[in-house]
């Protein structure tokens, strides 16, 4: 189950109205997860717990499984903002569940069992407006050209508290997003999505990365707006081969490099 890295745009529709989101699919961080009879267990990563005995025991009783052990394997670090819970549980849902279940049934069941979750169980979920609190399509965007990330982790894990909604206003960035189909305007607004989000709610610091970025040649900067990753977006194929030695100079963790959207 792939996850994502972080979120193109990410806050409130409106000073009170709900948070939402754009995520940044990512096939490079993936979830995956074999059942084995057994005691019940949970997984832990890093000292991390992603998904409790509770979880998965409740899975289990759902779908008529006899206790046991879920074996999953995460490439992401938990709390850094790249899917890793949602990925887990919906690995978990995909290995116990005797049928396939919608993906409106998924984000309920994710929902329920973490009080938030990203909109990873949808084929296409960066052409959604996702809200991460309901588990709802909020409306639809286009996914707009692709981008090439190369991208890491600033320090320890941040895990989405379901009760937080102190988000800045991006209402103006997502209308923008709407009737913007050019890479460079795309990233331009998730620059400043980042930006705003760090200026509200502090967490890693986005601007000594994005200075780093426009010496690299990057149009833009990409981050978890709960959590610790931080990407450079470049046009497909025009990311250097010295970005990932730089990201690493720069403090990042876990640094990588992968394509998103169609590649044009």
């Amino acid at each position: 189950m792939a996850g994502h890295f972080g979120e193109f745009l990410q806050g409130r529709l409106g000073p009170d109205g709900p948070i939402a989101l754009v995520t940044v699919p990512c096939p490079a961080l993936e979830v995956r997860a074999v059942w084995h009879p057994g005691r019940m267990a949970g997984l832990w990563q890093g000292g991390r717990p992603v998904l409790a005995p509770g979880q998965v025991a409740r899975l289990a009783r759902l779908f008529g499984i006899a206790p046991g052990r879920l074996r999953v394997s995460a490439a992401m670090p938990p709390g850094g903002g790249a899917g890793a819970s949602t990925a887990a549980l919906l690995a978990a849902i995909r290995c116990l569940a005797p049928m396939a279940l919608s993906p409106d049934t998924e984000a309920a069941l994710c929902l329920a069992l973490e009080g938030a979750t990203d909109p990873l169980m949808h084929p296409v979920p960066e052409a959604l407006l996702w809200a991460p609190r309901a588990a709802r399509v909020l409306g639809r965007v286009a996914p707009g050209p692709g981008f090439e990330i190369v991208g890491g982790f600033a320090g320890p894990g941040r895990r989405t508290d379901p009760a937080d909604t102190d988000f800045a206003d991006i209402s103006d960035l997502v209308a923008a997003w709407r009737v913007t189909p050019d890479r460079a305007g795309r990233a331009r607004l998730a620059t400043e999505s980042a930006r705003r989000c760090h200026a509200l709610r502090g967490g890693p610091d986005p601007a000594p990365i994005w200075a780093l970025g426009r010496d690299l040649g990057a149009l833009g900067l990409v981050a978890a707006h709960t959590g610790t990753a931080l990407g450079l977006l470049f046009a497909p194929g025009e990311a250097p081969r010295q970005a990932e030695a730089a990201l690493r100079a720069a403090g990042l963790g876990r640094v990588l490099r992968f394509r998103t959207g169609g590649g044009r």
